[in-house]
């Protein structure tokens, strides 16, 4: 089977599907692997670490599996029967999806990956998010204009600075862990039980809320006008008293929930620093400027459409590790076959056979070749 992996450069992202010490374990598979000449550079990995794995950007036209994530260049080139596996944002790329459906593509993405101990080696959301995380928490010391721990010297003691993350999901739970390793006094925000737990574990203070929204599955669900309203009462001042607020809410396949309004900004202190990494699907802050830096009355906001992707090496390499992960069980298997017994498979199939499974959508269920 003829393994491809494209340059993302066109999509101004800088991570790659496939490092090179990863690319032995693909081939043990029995894959023939392909990568696009250049598509690891600004990920730090140069062509020649690649030897004669290089290609053009046609191959992708004879490719029958494809690695990807973000999106995939030069998508309508692909033949029908090609699987394409990734993080692929299946609830926005619906034009993609237009082009998977129309040739025929089978397509898995990561985002429908069921939460079960068997697939946590293939959890791409989560590596993703850790790298994001830790980025959030380095931005916010590097753009913020005070010292993060509290230091006595010479010239007199300063306070620790007051960091508030909000979401403490994988990103904002390694945001918590970084900021308090630069010493900040950190305190977090969710309306998950679960999750509270898991921000005291590292130390970090929690603003409880009373509200509690868990779904079966871990995520947030969407909350109530009146749970809003007190989400809101609660946030308020610990927003406006915060040196550093990082925004780490999401609720998967939905707008981000706005918790960090204009008055909350015009209130903060000037020199403060709002880091919003749910930017890309519209954000938690107001104000944000999706993939700018915007200064409102001597705030900064920062809002990055993928902070894992400014730490691409690392970013990289866990990334492809949860595809090895992903793609070993089934080709190990039948690399022929599609295997729709096996839950992980049909849980992550987005597109087959000319249809489209839509963000929240059960698994695809037809006759023939598609799963059962």
């Amino acid at each position: 089977m003829r393994l491809f992996v494209p340059s993302l450069v066109s999509l101004s992202e800088r991570r790659v599907a496939l490092v090179p010490s990863m690319i032995g374990r693909f081939q043990s598979l029995g894959l023939t692997v392909q990568i696009e000449r250049g598509a690891g550079w600004a990920a730090g990995f140069a062509d020649e670490a690649y030897g004669d794995c290089l290609a053009d950007s046609d191959a992708i036209e004879s490719a029958e599996l494809i690695l990807t994530l973000g999106g995939l260049p030069h998508a309508e080139r692909l033949r029908s029967g090609t699987r394409v596996v990734g993080l692929i944002r299946p609830w926005a790329n619906t034009e993609l999806a237009g082009r998977f459906t129309r040739n025929g593509v089978t397509s898995f993405a990561l985002e429908y990956l069921p939460r079960i101990s068997r697939a946590q080696g293939m959890d791409a959301l989560s590596s993703q998010a850790t790298c994001a995380g830790y980025r959030a928490a380095i931005l916010a010391a590097s753009t913020s204009g005070r010292l993060f721990p509290l230091l006595t010297t010479a010239a007199g003691t300063y306070r620790p600075a007051e960091v508030l993350i909000i979401g403490a999901g994988v990103a904002g739970l390694q945001a918590i862990a970084t900021a308090r390793r630069l010493g900040a006094r950190v305190t977090g925000y969710d309306i998950r039980a679960e999750a509270r737990e898991q921000i005291r574990s590292l130390g970090a203070g929690v603003v409880e809320s009373g509200v509690e929204a868990a779904t079966e599955k871990g995520y947030s669900r969407e909350l109530t006008t009146a749970e809003q309203a007190a989400e809101r009462q609660h946030l308020c001042d610990r927003i406006r008293n915060a040196d550093v607020v990082i925004g780490a809410a999401f609720v998967p396949g939905r707008p981000a929930p706005r918790l960090i309004t204009q008055d909350d900004v015009s209130a903060m202190r000037p020199g403060s620093v709002i880091v919003d990494l749910a930017a890309s699907e519209g954000g938690n802050c107001a104000l944000s400027r999706p993939g700018e830096t915007y200064a409102h009355q001597g705030v900064n906001i920062l809002a990055p459409l993928s902070a894992a992707s400014d730490l691409p090496m690392h970013a990289s390499e866990m990334y492809c590790r949860n595809l090895w992960q992903f793609l070993k069980p089934a080709l190990e298997a039948d690399p022929s076959a599609n295997n729709w017994s096996d839950p992980i498979y049909r849980e992550t199939l987005w597109t087959h056979a000319g249809k489209i499974r839509s963000w929240g959508d059960p698994p695809l269920a037809s006759s023939g070749d598609s799963p059962p």
